[in-house]
């Protein structure tokens, strides 16, 4: 395995790069982010959080489908506009409860595929798209979603809470394939039936209320790597990661395994004495989960494999969104 070419697809990565502006955007808000005061997380989780009294929190996310998504299947475009809202979600902890969309199109057929799409993923997910709003002479094609959840305010999962001397657990679910038209994701929802992926997202939620991890995120356009390091700049933390370890199905090569955009997986965190609960409660609906390193406080992801080890991230030097945040 050439450890340095691996690290140099990785770091030169489009999922990764393009998140480098989220700072900057973020940026501007810092003034006005909490002027309710009641919002609970800063910048840089997977789901914003909101107090609502009786020690209830309500969770907000948005995405937006990458364009090479949409111009490569607008109706998967459309699933997984659901998959990656609810995802989110899901790595807080927090249970699904409602989407909105934008939607921008002149093309009655590409709008036809987008509303089919999400109209599978909810019935996959079961979460409603409850409204939104069309524009129908815009003169591109975009689909935009937001979601809320709610969860309560104690067991929050956040990508902030990792410390040195917890352990890296990389969970996935490995039965799957690459989507044809879009091949920087791993499809392992569609095949399967609508009570194991609910069931996937439930888990989550029970982590959460166990208070099994410590931080946590769901992986995204980043890939594995690039996912954990933006919990790492959360955390304002480091790691050393074994690259054998990481559960990956034999039929992917490396260098496409740690890009993919899988659809059910997750980073997380745990003190030692509660990993073995956590890999046993995602084994029962069909994730893998594998420790596969060690939290540092050094602010440095290093990837292992034999004897080779080498640095993927320093952040004190890189960044990826560039955001540290504090935990509640």
């Amino acid at each position: 395995m050439d450890l340095k070419s691996l690290i140099d697809s990785v770091r030169n990565f489009e999922g990764i790069t393009r998140k480098n502006l989220i700072k900057d955007v973020t940026g501007l808000l810092e003034e006005t982010y909490n002027i309710s005061g009641k919002t609970l997380l800063g910048f840089g989780d997977d789901a914003s959080a909101l107090e609502i009294g009786n020690n209830q929190v309500l969770l907000m996310a948005a995405d937006g489908m990458w364009g090479k998504l949409m111009e490569a299947d607008p109706w998967w475009a459309g699933y997984c506009s659901v998959l990656v809202n609810v995802n989110d979600i899901a790595a807080m902890g927090g249970i699904p409860l409602g989407m909105t969309n934008v939607l921008s199109t002149q093309d009655k057929d590409i709008c036809s595929k987008i509303m089919a799409g999400i109209n599978e993923g909810v019935k996959k997910f079961g979460v409603p798209m409850v409204g939104g709003h069309v524009h129908p002479d815009a003169p591109y094609n975009s689909l935009d979603v937001s979601i809320t959840g709610i969860m309560n305010r104690e067991d929050i999962i956040t990508s902030c809470g990792a410390k040195s001397g917890h352990k890296v657990l990389v969970a996935i679910d490995l039965d799957g394939e690459i989507h044809p038209q879009f091949r920087l994701n791993w499809d392992t929802t569609t095949m399967k039936s609508p009570e194991l992926v609910q069931a996937q997202i439930k888990a989550m939620n029970e982590l959460a209320g166990k208070h099994l991890v410590s931080a946590g995120k769901d992986i995204s356009n980043p890939g594995t790597l690039g996912t954990l390091g933006m919990l790492l700049e959360a955390s304002n933390a480091g790691a050393t990661i074994e690259l054998e370890s990481i559960p990956r199905n034999p039929d992917v090569d490396w260098d496409d395994w740690l890009l993919l955009y899988p659809g059910a997986g997750f980073i997380l965190t745990a003190e030692p004495d509660k990993v073995k609960d956590v890999m046993e409660i995602l084994e029962k609906v069909n994730i893998t989960t594998r420790v596969v390193g060690d939290i540092t406080s050094d602010r440095k992801l290093y990837l292992s494999s034999g004897n080779d080890k080498k640095l993927v991230f320093d952040f004190d030097k890189d960044k990826i969104m560039g955001i540290t945040e504090e935990k509640p």
